[in-house]
């Protein structure tokens, strides 16, 4: 069976300040910490360690600069000690604060003792929802902080939160949540239910302009502040239209413990749950957008124009480099499409969620912080002469790549001045510095040693030679000028970019074509709610690229 030993923790000096031992007899700190360090950056998340006795594997984790180490000398499962870690690492951000900084965990060794406790009984983890947690662990009230922000001892036993709470600790079973993802006796004066749709997307696409691959990561992110205990419905539709193909389209889905997966394998596309109090991942998924058969149709029409797609990129960057006399400029061009597939409001009826925020919203998608980063080689000394039509372009000389921004008011106006249809969006253009070296004509010491090629006629009966004519001199040197031409744009040639990659954000649409269909709130099962209340329900999609969309020359 699978158990956690001990759990250190170090701060960005390597010092240790955390050293909780569960069970057995692992290696102390101080002795984990040098052999760990002693492979090579970037270590893995798992590393085995023979030194040890006995042999030991440790799990590691880096958070805000904090290291999480747990090591353990029987068989486990590594992803469950590792999944672990991460949620101890979020119970400290959520009762400590955000940052997880070195010093709150040791001036909070009280809170921090009491979760360690509940989330771990003798290795074997126990509770680690956040509700449930809130619900066991006692935080120390305002008496306390303020005591200690004006000099003054603790509050005495009879002012501490632990008395003045009103939680029903004399029976313990009452205490303990029926639910252990959500908190006992729920109370809001709003009643409220948002619902956060994000995908992030990578993409790379060949010189040629047609895609090698197309995924997007989804999150649904929820938000639930309603009394009682709800119980809800979250329906998914997508493009295709039916719910089988929803369930083909979510691929490797994840789901938060509160989903019925019963429901979700009967029908794909409907989320039945009892949320936990607050925001937290309902779900999980991927998508490729090329398709399962993309390959095959691909390989089916090897030498026609193009594969057909449903790949939808609202940004995409045409590269053109070895431009200019000498082949030492390059232009990337910024194409935009804001035509967006089935951006039409999702919103039926009473039972649907309305958009959110003023602008982005799913019947008006917005293009919004748009970035294109192309990465230059290292033999550049310098990239000189920018000049964007839009936005700001910026490189310093060691830079490993070219920025080019166009935010705020210059996308927006970008977006406008397209009129909703496909064309050139913005153009940037750069002169590339080579580095220092022998130039053209210029030998050791700089002294001019240019070998002539001319060539001397010789007169047998004069004995001399004779002056080559000036229309030999013309062709000599105009051969003479194209050769080191063309030897000048070859050496600049392995000055040019190679891919350039864009980050963008799009608010109000998702590059899957999954919306939100319906969420409604099952008055049968649902308890404490209130007869006649009616929470307010809210969806946003957004469509996220960090440096996700990649363009290969």
């Amino acid at each position: 069976m699978s158990a956690v030993e001990a759990l250190y923790i170090f701060d960005e000096h390597n010092n240790c300040i955390l050293e909780h031992v569960w069970t057995g007899r692992p290696p102390a700190a101080k002795t984990l910490l040098p052999l760990y360090l002693a492979h090579s950056a970037p270590r893995p998340p798992l590393i085995y360690l023979p030194d040890t006795n006995p042999a030991s594997l440790v799990h590691s984790m880096i958070q805000d600069r904090l290291l999480f180490l747990s090591p353990s000398s029987q068989e486990n499962e590594p992803l469950l000690v590792l999944e672990f870690l991460h949620r101890v690492a979020d119970a400290f951000e959520d009762f400590l604060g955000s940052p997880l900084l070195a010093s709150k965990i040791e001036s909070s060794y009280d809170v921090v003792a009491q979760l360690l406790g509940e989330m771990c009984d003798g290795g074997t983890i126990a509770t680690t929802e956040p509700n449930a947690l809130h619900d066991a662990v006692e935080t120390p009230g305002w008496m306390n902080k303020l005591s200690g922000l004006v000099g003054l001892p603790g509050a005495p036993p009879s002012l501490s939160s632990s008395s003045t709470s009103f939680k029903p600790s004399l029976n313990p079973a009452s205490s303990t949540p029926t639910i252990p993802w959500r908190r006992a006796n729920v109370r809001h004066t709003s009643n409220e239910i948002y619902v956060d749709m994000v995908e992030t997307l990578t993409v790379i696409m060949s010189p040629s302009g047609k895609p090698l691959c197309a995924r997007a990561n989804g999150t649904i992110a929820f938000t639930a502040k309603v009394s009682g205990i709800p119980d809800l419905l979250l329906g998914l539709t997508s493009s295709a239209g039916s719910k089988a193909n929803l369930g083909r389209t979510m691929q490797l889905p994840v789901f938060h413990p509160c989903v019925r997966l019963a429901r979700w394998k009967e029908r794909p596309g409907e989320l039945s749950f009892v949320p936990p109090d607050g925001r937290f991942v309902l779900a999980g998924y991927e998508v490729d957008l090329l398709g399962e058969d993309y390959l095959e149709r691909a390989v089916a029409t090897k030498g026609s124009s193009k594969t057909s797609t449903n790949l939808h990129l609202p940004l995409s960057v045409e590269m053109r480099t070895g431009l200019g006399v000498s082949g030492t400029e390059f232009e990337a061009r910024l194409m935009l499409d804001t035509r967006f597939p089935g951006n039409a409001n999702t919103s039926s009826g009473g039972s649907g969620p309305s958009a959110r925020g003023s602008g982005g919203t799913s019947s008006s998608p917005q293009v919004d912080d748009i970035l294109i980063t192309i990465p230059v080689p290292s033999n550049v000394r310098n990239i000189s002469d920018l000049r964007p039509s839009r936005g700001e372009a910026h490189y310093a000389p060691g830079d490993g790549a070219l920025e080019w921004r166009i935010a705020g008011k210059a996308a927006a106006a970008l977006v406008q001045g397209l009129n909703s249809s496909v064309g050139l969006g913005a153009t940037l253009r750069c002169t590339v510095v080579g580095p220092l070296g022998e130039e053209d004509g210029e030998g050791i010491g700089g002294a001019n040693l240019e070998v002539r090629g001319e060539t001397w006629e010789y007169d047998e009966d004069t004995g001399g030679s004779a002056a080559p004519s000036s229309a030999e001199k013309t062709d000599v040197s105009s051969i003479q000028t194209e050769q080191r031409l063309q030897k000048k744009m070859t050496q600049n040639a392995t000055l040019m970019p190679s891919s350039a990659s864009v980050s963008f954000q799009v608010k109000g649409w998702l590059a899957s074509g999954i919306k939100v269909e319906r969420l409604v709130i099952d008055t049968q099962r649902s308890r404490g709610l209130g007869a006649g209340v009616t929470p307010y329900k809210g969806v946003k999609y957004l469509t996220v690229s960090r440096g996700g969309v990649e363009v290969r020359c």
